[in-house]
């Protein structure tokens, strides 16, 4: 039905409506009493059996399943529980900016369908750190509040030169941190100006250090942090980067973002040029994030001594058997977001009952 209703009616309409109008209708259900525990209910008993043998400790936190949602999807922390109750066991929020800022001007989502792929260049439109900081605080003092394991991914204000870069990620920590089960740097979208020369490792360190400082500063607990990285870098890159996680103790690495490449769609260069710039996402992205994955594995294997990063695999995720791949090369979780988006509301289900059958194996 959902297949049906994507080729006749979503792909024929502007992305990012779509996307508003599937986030108002996720939050109108979530919000009719016994509804979101009814959906809840029936999601639980789909994923009973998958659940039990997909269930993790990581970061000292009980994750029910491999599967959760990347950043992107929920910027604003205003559809968490609705999205845990469609069954993913994780949301990752944001990203979230120091300030709140509109991002590009729209058209800045688009689809090529044939590829199965999105192109965005939304460029971190959100409400800023202070109000989504506010939004998860209301949420955590609900009682009704689903146990979903919440991520929260911060980004650089566009209007902050790159020299007060590191003041504005410790900013939004200082809001964030004590509402995040997981906090995520990222320098790795292609959309913000400047943003991804902070990969460089020299510019990194200083990054990461100022914000776990932060954290500590505003929580009684330790927040785990991570760091979310391109695609794009280079294989020397990114054993550098993983070198900088070993060297800092970071708690783990989101391997990768979205890709400026165009290689290998088959959509037409018509469409391509139509969409313009902006970060790609798809399955045209797996094969580079699986090499990225290995990479950061292979270089953590060889440190046997030292505490392992946790990896989270990102990108081109379609299938089960994806999720799986990204598991036996050395994830510990996975997100997905396009996938999701033209698999439907009940891909996540989906997704995790055949991973069940397949780690059953």
């Amino acid at each position: 039905m959902y297949q049906r209703l994507f080729e006749s009616v979503l792909s024929r309409t502007d992305a990012e409506t779509v996307h508003h109008w599937a986030m108002t209708g996720m939050r109108t259900a979530a919000g009719v009493p016994g509804a979101r525990a009814a959906v809840r209910r029936m999601v639980f008993r789909q994923l009973a059996t998958s659940q039990r043998e997909q269930a993790v400790e990581v970061f000292g936190l009980h994750f029910p399943g491999r599967l959760g949602l990347a950043a992107g999807f929920d910027k604003n922390a205003v559809g968490i529980d609705a999205l845990g109750a469609m069954g993913f066991a994780f949301v990752e929020v944001g990203t979230v900016t120091g300030q709140a800022q509109p991002g590009n001007p729209r058209p800045r989502l688009f689809r090529l369908v044939r590829d199965r792929a999105i192109i965005n260049r939304m460029g971190f439109n959100n409400d800023g750190a202070a109000a989504v900081a506010a939004r998860l605080a209301r949420r955590r003092r609900r009682r009704r509040s689903l146990p979903v394991i919440v991520g929260v991914n911060i980004g650089k204000t566009k209007v902050v030169p790159e020299g007060e870069a590191i003041a504005d990620y410790e900013a939004s920590t200082r809001l964030l941190a004590p509402y995040a089960d997981y906090l995520v740097v990222n320098v790795s979208s292609p959309n913000t100006p400047g943003l991804r020369d902070m990969q460089a490792v020299e510019r990194l360190r200083p990054l990461l250090r100022a914000v776990r400082s932060q954290a500590d500063a505003v929580t009684t607990r330790r927040v785990p942090l991570l760091v979310k990285i391109a695609p794009d870098l280079s294989d020397d890159d990114v054993v550098a980067v993983a070198d900088l996680a070993l060297e800092l103790g970071l708690d783990g690495v989101v391997a990768a973002n979205t890709t400026v490449s165009r290689d290998g769609l088959s959509s037409s260069a018509e469409e391509i040029d139509a969409a313009g710039a902006g970060g790609l996402s798809g399955p045209v992205l797996s094969k580079r994030a699986l090499e990225v994955l290995l990479l950061l594995t292979t270089r953590f294997d060889e440190e046997p001594d030292k505490p392992r990063p946790v990896l989270i695999s990102v990108g081109g995720i379609e299938t089960a058997r994806d999720v799986y791949e990204r598991l036996q090369a050395g994830a510990t979780l996975v997100q997905a977001y396009t996938g999701f988006i033209y698999g439907g509301p009940l891909w996540p289900v989906r997704v995790q009952r055949e991973l069940a059958g397949l780690m059953a194996v």
